[in-house]
């Protein structure tokens, strides 16, 4: 199957659902994205921000470019004239240079704070008391030009589904505290971003608001080295 009739199946029965599809872009050609674009995705997702600044540069300007990686503070400036949405911020220190840098561009980022979920030891993310305790600091009430827009998790990498089932759900539970105990009166905290190919129809009955997808759509990743021209400093 090409691309386009990938992206219609999965547009067909997520969107169906009302969640949104973040089609995972890391690793593979324009040409592979101008096909999804052209059969109607707008949403795409990146890991690594030289990657999605090269492509950000060369493709249609009304696409919504997410963040969806691990992000480091220095790289954060790089994104920040174009960034749609941050899925993985993990620490208040990441969420300081994200407002710093979106005042410098005029602009309000939207973020979602990355929630520690799964019963591994490579995956980045808060504890559920550090979220409330980040929440709650006079230093994030000060930020006046993020937006928090809801949390992310992602599940162990296994195939137990009814671990993945608790810890989506657990998630879920949390983010509908988090809801009344600090965004109540905010429409905008609505977002749970859970689900990769594996897992997204878990997810999505989980409460999943977006999926994100790349291998199922776009076929085996083409490997490809971008050279970093971004600096460290």
């Amino acid at each position: 199957m090409s691309i386009a009739d990938n992206l219609k199946q999965y547009k067909s029965e997520v969107e169906s659902d009302g969640v949104k599809l973040i089609a995972v872009s890391k690793t593979q050609p324009i040409e592979s994205i101008l096909e999804a674009y052209h059969a109607g995705q707008r949403i795409f997702g990146e890991n690594h921000v030289q990657e999605m600044v090269d492509k950000e540069a060369q493709l249609p300007k009304d696409i919504e470019w997410h963040l969806i990686g691990h992000l480091q503070t220095n790289k954060v400036k790089y994104i920040a004239p174009f960034v749609k949405l941050i899925h993985g911020v993990d620490s208040l220190k990441l969420l300081q240079e994200i407002d710093k840098q979106a005042a410098k561009n005029k602009r309000v980022i939207d973020c979602l704070l990355q929630v520690y979920i799964a019963d591994e030891d490579t995956k980045f993310g808060l504890g559920f008391d550090e979220v409330v305790e980040l929440l709650r600091a006079d230093e994030y009430a000060a930020l006046k030009n993020i937006r928090i827009v809801g949390l992310m998790g992602i599940a162990t990498n296994t195939k137990n589904e009814k671990q993945i089932t608790f810890e989506f759900n657990e998630l879920k539970v949390f983010f509908e505290g988090i809801k009344v105990s600090f965004f109540r009166k905010e429409d905008s905290f609505k977002e749970i971003s859970t689900g990769m190919s594996a897992d997204y129809k878990i997810a999505i009955k989980e409460g999943s608001t977006m999926v994100r997808i790349g291998s199922s759509i776009f076929g085996k990743r083409i490997i490809k080295h971008f050279k970093n021209n971004i600096s460290a400093n």
